[in-house]
């Protein structure tokens, strides 16, 4: 797994979520529901979700963990939506989110 960042400018980049972490600025959460909808019910993975932010900030990874509650979860073999606290947050919008290695969590 990688995370792909991709730029106003046209430039990409894919980062090991191992290797650094993510600190996302004004995040909208999107997902494209028809996709999510098929790999529940059993297709192949592929992606179908995204997070556009006004501003990344990239670093080396943490140590110390984030906190569990503010857990935000995507996995569209267990549900076909953005989940945070087993409420659907697809389309919803968030001051900061944060990754450590794969996992994501709402900082604000």
């Amino acid at each position: 797994m990688k995370w792909k960042v991709a730029y106003p400018d046209g430039n990409i980049e894919y980062l090991d979520p191992n290797k650094v972490d993510l600190l996302m600025k004004k995040c909208k959460l999107r997902n494209s529901m028809k996709t999510a909808q098929k790999i529940f019910d059993g297709e192949n993975k592929t992606v179908c979700a995204w997070i556009l932010c006004d501003d990344v900030v990239i670093s080396e990874n943490q140590k110390e963990p984030l906190e569990e509650n503010g857990r935000l979860r995507y996995n569209p073999r267990v549900k076909p939506n953005w989940d945070f606290r087993d409420v659907n947050v697809d389309g919803k919008q968030f001051c900061v989110i944060e990754s450590r290695g794969s996992k994501l969590y709402i900082i604000y």
